[in-house]
């Protein structure tokens, strides 16, 4: 999470007589947890602690954030599950990566994701307990189909494509969705605004330009932002969420977008994990929609 000192603020304090010091640097790592689980899938929970605000961001250092000796387990109420550490290496990079999900060396208490079923996180690292919970929806939000047209408002229209969808969301209020996009069977990479309700949609079939995901670790190049290109090949990933989810994905994604704008509103990132603890625990009820875009 990130922590914005604004240029408001800054003005604020010119205006006192009284010398005021902060002192950002020390603080205690707090646990962060990025943790979900979808339709079909076993759960996947990603462990860091969490960074100083003057940290020098670097390989390493993102390596040594990585949390590798906590307990993990999951619950349906039935049945009980304990994670396992899986120690990897980021595709393309040398950098050190871990994360807990199902033990393959106990199939009987092995959990997978349902439509309807609700699930309980708990986490034991360095004598403190963390617990969330989380429920998958039913996919009742749904892509009804999917196609392209010519890109308005840019000279690139030879190349250069959008993606609409018609969505069909049913009643009564209180549907959330949050959409990844796939090129050509590459990663799935959520959109700038990858979250959204049905507080104006409401039982409502509707029309919504799909906007390109975008990847958060590189910088955004808003000429190419949004767009796909002729010979694509596109998969909308559309998943059913709970407002919990809703509501860090929209808080982290207004923070994010906020970032060095010296007018914008500090923003508190609303998580579901306890104890202090800084994230999030959802559930994800998934539909896939393909359009190929031709030459």
């Amino acid at each position: 999470m990130k922590y914005i000192v604004t240029a408001v603020l800054l003005f604020a304090l010119l205006g006192c007589e009284k010398k005021v010091e902060f002192d950002l640097n020390e603080t205690i790592p707090l646990l962060t947890v990025d943790a979900s689980i979808e339709t079909g899938q076993g759960p996947t929970v990603v462990l860091t602690k969490s960074l100083n605000y003057f940290s020098k961001v670097s390989a390493e250092v993102l390596g040594n954030t990585i949390i590798k000796d906590a307990e993990v387990y999951l619950s349906t109420g039935n049945k009980t599950h304990q994670l396992r550490r899986y120690d990897v290496v980021l595709p393309g990079t040398s950098i050190p990566f871990s994360y807990y999900s199902s033990d393959t060396a106990n199939p009987s208490t092995i959990i997978r994701g349902e439509e309807g079923q609700s699930y309980r996180l708990r986490i034991v690292w360095q004598g403190k307990e963390y617990t969330s919970s989380t429920t998958i929806p039913t996919l009742r939000k749904v892509i009804d189909s999917l196609w392209w047209v010519k890109a308005p408002n840019t000279p690139d229209t030879s190349k250069k494509v959008i993606v609409r969808a018609r969505v069909i969301d049913p009643q009564p209020f209180g549907d959330y969705a949050r959409y990844f996009t796939s090129v050509n069977n590459g990663v799935f990479l959520p959109g700038f605004n990858s979250v959204f309700d049905d507080a104006f949609v409401n039982g409502t079939t509707y029309t919504v330009d799909v906007d390109k995901g975008v990847d958060r670790n590189a910088e955004l190049d808003f000429e190419e932002y949004g767009f796909f290109r002729k010979g694509d090949t596109v998969t909308i990933k559309f998943s059913n969420i709970n407002k919990a989810t809703f509501d860090f994905w929209r808080t982290v994604e207004y923070s994010y977008q906020s970032i060095g704008n010296p007018f914008s509103t500090p923003t508190k990132i609303i998580g579901n994990i306890s104890n202090g603890a800084l994230g999030y625990f959802g559930g994800y009820a998934n539909q896939f929609t393909t359009v190929t875009i031709p030459r």
